[in-house]
């Protein structure tokens, strides 16, 4: 199973949460201890998901937007979903 997990950057860490498991958070320095961090959680969070019988299966969708650069004050803003 692949979940989507959503990374964000703070003034000092990184912070990150898998949409489909609530309450599965994770939190690091750097992003690759985010990224470390996350994948533990989300072992022990299936895991105790399984002792109850519980294993939600993933529907959260991941997509990028591409911005191009503004030539006009919004709302002429062009986005792409990818």
């Amino acid at each position: 199973m692949r979940y989507a997990v959503v990374i964000e950057q703070g003034k000092r860490n990184f912070s990150a949460y898998v949409p489909d498991l609530p309450g599965c958070v994770a939190t690091g320095r750097t992003l690759e201890e985010v990224k470390a961090n996350m994948a533990e959680a989300i072992e022990w969070h299936l895991e105790a998901m399984a002792e109850e019988g519980r294993i939600p299966e993933p529907r959260s969708l991941q997509a990028l937007a591409t911005v191009r650069a503004l030539r006009r004050p919004l709302p002429h803003l062009a986005v792409a979903v990818r």
